[in-house]
């Protein structure tokens, strides 16, 4: 499955590694990037050989969130988050998934890994739920996970503000993640992916069910009312503004 935005394979045995790698567009959500990322984790999640899934970025980026001719076509009213659902892939798929955030988290980029099952940043990275800078409120379900995972006043601060923050900063603000050196993200994955692997793969799907069910009850409910907000908050002038300048610095 490896292609010029993404490379799949199995890390170990049992461990399969996701790798996003488009270099091109700083693996912001490209339509390409989009369509083999749903389809390596409907691979990993329809092969029994899988206990599970690493999912990683290139050099210094992870995921970079929307692209600027996707967001104005938001903005323009052609188009809506939810027409490419990536941000529940982690969630939704039936075995463990391991957020190896070796690089920048931007946007949309940080909440999908935040929906995995376990995260790992590093101290160099920026890591932002910059949607307010655009002028518009948030998506991909950045308002239940956001808060879940890092806590309600540090999730707010986040969400409000669209500040950018170190994983050096996070460390010290108490997220409940390991923060490591960059170096060391992607060995500290594969040793806890190949932890899970030792378990039965039906005990993990089990378990990972039970785990995730509140959220994935709650996610639709959550996202139907971004999309609400994003029908009031999106199509202002002033959001194509920013856009344009954000994407221009």
């Amino acid at each position: 499955m490896t292609s010029d935005v993404i490379d799949v394979t199995e890390a170990a045995p049992g461990v399969l590694r996701i790798t996003m790698q488009d270099r091109i567009h700083k693996n912001t959500f490209s339509p390409e990037l989009m369509s083999a990322l749903i389809a390596a984790f409907q691979y990993a999640g329809s092969s029994t050989s899988y206990k599970a899934v690493i999912l990683t970025g290139y050099d210094s980026y992870f995921a970079s969130g929307g692209t600027k001719e996707g967001l104005l076509a938001i903005h323009e009213g052609r188009a809506k988050f939810t027409d490419a659902n990536v941000y529940s892939l982690a969630i939704d798929c039936p075995i463990p998934v391991i957020a190896a955030m070796q690089g920048h988290g931007i946007g949309g980029g940080f909440v999908m890994g935040l929906f995995s099952d376990f995260v790992i940043l590093s101290r160099e990275s920026v890591y932002t739920a910059n949607f307010m800078r655009y002028g518009f409120t948030p998506g991909m379900g950045a308002t239940l996970i956001v808060p879940k995972k890092l806590g309600l006043a540090l999730g707010e601060e986040l969400l409000l503000n669209g500040g950018s923050y170190r994983g050096a900063d996070l460390c010290k603000r108490g997220v409940p993640f390991p923060v490591l050196p960059r170096a060391e993200v992607a060995d500290y994955a594969l040793q806890l992916g190949k932890e899970l692997a030792d378990k039965p793969r039906a005990s993990l799907v089990a378990l990972k069910s039970h785990l995730v069910c509140s959220l994935r009850r709650e996610l639709p409910k959550f996202v139907a009312q971004e999309v609400i907000m994003h029908e009031l908050t999106f199509h202002q002038s002033e959001v194509k503004d920013r856009i344009q300048e954000l994407f221009g610095n």
